[in-house]
């Protein structure tokens, strides 16, 4: 069979508010987020798997303050002056500076030059007690945020991912197959990513549209945590 070139070409990621689909997973944290005035002590740390939407969170947040966003793992290069002088920023992945020595001091440093008189919004993965923090004064600042938690999705926000990810793609699927894939995926939005990134690259490779016989074959081809056929179904 000849089968036609899949090339990589680049994913348009839309961080709008249109974009955000609200369910009973993250309908508190998107509103802990609006509600950046009344954050105690000026700072939450918004905590969730990897692909629950605290990257999407985030950038909602800096456009409606203004606010500069930095990767954790950048800190210790950064010029923090002029990363805090408005006052308003996003520092996500914090638990990856966990034992940096320079990374920790310099989320120290951040953190005193913000607050109290800005806003810090902190992303990462697990709670603030399990990083391995090993600055004292860093770890109890951190701790004393308010902690916003962001759970696995359900079908409805699950479903609703894996629309906007083929959109992303301008990629139009069957309302059927999205509840069908729903159905046997993995119960994550880093799963549905890709998975979404498999379909698409086996629809370029082979000229076909994407439907059932196809998205089977990926779930059983795909890498173990992507999981079998049946892999999260609910017998």
């Amino acid at each position: 069979m000849t089968r036609q070139l899949a090339f990589d070409l680049p994913v348009v990621a839309a961080f709008r508010r249109e974009d955000f689909f609200i369910s009973p997973v993250n309908a508190m944290a998107l509103a802990s987020i609006d509600a950046w005035r009344d954050w105690p002590g000026g700072k939450i740390v918004l905590v969730g798997p990897e692909g629950t939407g605290k990257t999407h969170l985030a950038h909602l947040w800096a456009e409606a303050t203004g606010a500069v966003i930095v990767r954790a793992c950048t800190l210790s290069t950064e010029d923090l002056p002029a990363l805090t002088a408005g006052g308003m920023v996003v520092v996500e992945d914090a638990e990856r500076l966990a034992g940096d020595a320079a990374g920790e001091e310099a989320l120290f440093h951040l953190h005193n030059m913000v607050l109290p008189a800005g806003r810090l919004l902190i992303t990462a993965e697990r709670p603030v007690r399990d990083w391995g923090l090993r600055l004292p004064d860093l770890k109890s600042r951190v701790e004393a945020a308010g902690v916003v938690r962001l759970e696995a999705p359900d079908d409805a926000l699950l479903a609703a991912v894996l629309v906007k990810l083929f959109a992303d793609r301008q990629v139009t699927v069957a309302p059927a197959l999205i509840l069908w894939l729903v159905q046997r995926m993995e119960r994550s939005i880093a799963a549905a990513r890709q998975l979404v990134a498999y379909l698409d690259a086996r629809a370029l490779a082979e000229g076909k549209p994407i439907n059932r016989a196809m998205a089977a074959a990926v779930l059983g081809e795909a890498p173990p945590h992507l999981g079998p056929l049946d892999a999260g179904r609910n017998e």
